[in-house]
């Protein structure tokens, strides 16, 4: 009966995790990591796994493991918003501060042994997504809010669950992790774009709707010597059906896949207990019709349609470097940076105040701290410097712009920073305990 509940607990907080809905993310609208080490560590680990959160990283790691699992929940608290210059004719003038101002973001992991040189797992996460929420303090016609059709905002909701198996031979690790992956997607106050859509009645306002679909994810690590470890990790992309309440907003008719990645790096020990890592990861954003094709024109009855307008994002680079310093056998200290560039180009500022995720500077910092020999306490401190990308206001077709014009009298910057906290439990079962549920808390 135990095991049972167990198991229940187990599944149910791999199923809450899918449902999440931050907001500050790094390199687009995925955040820099999922559990408190990548996180701490600026979002550098591929090549070192060191607890069962890794395998939302590289599954290759499953393999150094023990046996352990890991819950963690993570504060997010973003400022976004956008001002503007001149005399806009699309959006609201001034200051706008998009409401929202904290979310809750759980994750969970489980690694398991298999034998001598295989292993598998389970983790369960959520990306950054697209959330704003703009009310009616700032006023344009007819309706208030910032595009005159009232109270406007997205909420983008991305959730992965990955079961992962990995082998070694000998210095060369290999994994695999088949993901399944939800989302969900709001969209408010955009009806006075009805002329500009293919189908009106599925543009805007029409509440939350599911998108379900998945993918792989594989890894390598290469252990070179005792202290050098090589890593190459990548992500298909998550192959989704169809939003059918917004198929007449996001491009081709709803779809909304979720981009293919890449991320390389290596870990060095420059001591036994201190280890220095560096990332680069690639988010090909390009892949996504609904998120890369160009924002501008907004042509009559264009929304919706294959090559329609999108978001108008270019693919992302991102660097990371971390060093974990573990300072007593139950102590780890860590410390990281991450930089990633903004998929966000200067011509498409006007549609993107409703997803200005255009983080670039983050510092992070961290620890893990043995309460038992069998529980660890995890935190994790993550700040992203204020960020801006400014641009003309885009103008859809007119009778004066029949192709659609850029506003000479007005400019648009949209921003963003933030800080997030994470805390964690992790807990290793001891040697040759097969149990579900942990007996020496």
């Amino acid at each position: 009966m135990q095991a049972y509940s167990w198991r229940s607990l187990f599944c149910l907080a791999a199923f809450s995790s899918l449902f999440s809905a931050p907001t500050l993310a790094a390199d687009g609208y995925f955040l820099i990591g999922y559990g408190a080490r990548q996180k701490a560590l600026g979002g550098a680990g591929v090549a070192d796994s060191r607890d069962a959160m890794s395998l939302s990283i590289n599954p290759a790691g499953l393999v150094d493991l023990e046996r352990q699992m890991q819950v963690g929940l993570t504060a997010i608290m973003p400022e976004r918003g956008y001002s503007t210059e001149g005399f806009p004719r699309v959006l609201a003038p001034g200051d706008v501060r998009s409401g929202r101002p904290i979310f809750p973001v759980p994750n969970n992991s489980f690694a398991e042994p298999i034998d001598a040189d295989s292993a598998w797992g389970t983790a369960s996460y959520a990306n950054g997504g697209i959330n704003t929420s703009y009310d009616f303090g700032h006023f344009h016609r007819p309706a208030g809010g910032p595009f005159g059709g009232g109270y406007a905002g997205v909420d983008l909701e991305q959730g992965f669950t990955s079961v992962g198996y990995a082998r070694k031979f000998g210095s060369l690790s290999v994994g695999v992790a088949p993901t399944v992956a939800v989302q969900t997607l709001n969209v408010q106050g955009l009806k006075i774009f009805a002329p500009f859509s293919s189908d009106p009645f599925h543009l805007s306002d029409n509440g939350y709707d599911w998108s379900v679909g998945g993918g792989i994810r594989a890894g390598l690590q290469w252990r070179a010597t005792e202290q050098l470890r090589f890593a190459v990790a990548a992500s298909t992309p998550m192959f989704m059906t169809a939003f059918g309440k917004y198929a007449g907003l996001v491009a081709n008719s709803g779809r909304f896949d979720i981009p293919a990645n890449v991320t390389v790096g290596l870990a060095y020990d420059v001591l036994p207990n201190l280890t220095v890592m560096a990332d680069w990861r690639h988010i090909f954003y390009s892949g996504v019709e609904a998120v890369h094709n160009s924002s501008f024109p907004v042509l009559r009855n264009s929304l919706g349609t294959a090559g329609g307008p999108g978001f108008g994002w270019n693919d992302t680079d991102s660097a990371a470097v971390g060093v974990e310093w573990r300072a007593t056998p139950g102590l780890a200290l860590r410390a990281g940076y991450h930089y990633a560039t903004s998929p966000i180009p200067s011509r498409a500022v006007t549609l993107n105040i409703l997803s200005p995720v255009i983080n670039a500077h983050h510092v992070s910092g961290g620890f893990s701290y043995e309460v038992t020999k069998n529980s660890s306490i995890d935190f994790a401190a993550v700040y992203a410097f204020k960020n801006s990308v400014r641009g003309p206001e885009a103008l859809p077709q007119s009778p004066l712009a029949p192709l659609g014009a850029y506003n000479p009298a007005a400019n648009v910057n949209i921003w963003l920073r933030g800080l997030e906290f994470t805390v964690g439990w992790t807990y290793k079962f001891d040697a040759g305990d097969r149990s579900w549920l942990p007996s020496h808390l």
